[in-house]
């Protein structure tokens, strides 16, 4: 065999190992939506009680191409004195990432827990720095374990599905 020929080889078995090789990379962190709203002001303003607060979260993904895949993490925070809203607030944070060669079995966990924490941090700012521009004490969300969030939606999934299973059918 030619020396040529031996390169040839070379270039196309490390063509195939880039190929088959995983890519996992940041495209872009935005702010997709936010909303703030005092329904109540001014006159709740003047209530001295201290407010209770109530966080909830969600966490989408789509993908939106070959490779390509957005998620979003959202979350409400809404603060309460006796039953009137004092403020609400909403932020959507998103995320385009680009994920190859994985296995199909590992790309929903890369989503819901590594690119949720990526982006995660974007979204605590940005729902403390609306909360403070309005006036009020900033909240600052506490850390959130994406793995142990995946796990026990996957634990919530095996319920339903068994309970779908053990009803019979009408």
């Amino acid at each position: 065999m030619s020396d040529e020929n031996v390169n040839v080889q070379n270039v196309e078995q490390a063509k195939q190992g880039e190929s088959a090789q995983a890519v996992f990379q940041i495209q872009k962190i935005y702010l997709n939506d936010a909303s703030f709203e005092q329904p109540n002001s001014p006159k709740i303003l003047l209530n001295k009680t201290e407010p209770k607060v109530q966080v909830s979260m969600s966490i989408a993904s789509e993908s939106i191409g070959k490779g390509e895949h957005q998620v979003l993490v959202k979350a409400s925070v809404v603060s309460m004195i006796d039953n009137d809203v004092l403020y609400s607030v909403e932020v959507e944070q998103a995320g385009l990432f680009e994920i190859r060669n994985l296995p199909d079995d590992q790309i929903e966990p890369a989503l819901q827990i590594s690119c949720a924490a990526i982006i995660y941090p974007h979204l605590r700012y940005n729902i403390a720095d609306l909360i403070s521009r309005a006036g009020f004490q900033p909240i600052n969300l506490a850390e959130i374990n994406f793995g142990s969030i995946y796990e026990q939606s996957l634990a919530q999934k095996a319920k339903e599905t068994e309970k779908t299973q053990e009803s019979p059918a009408a």
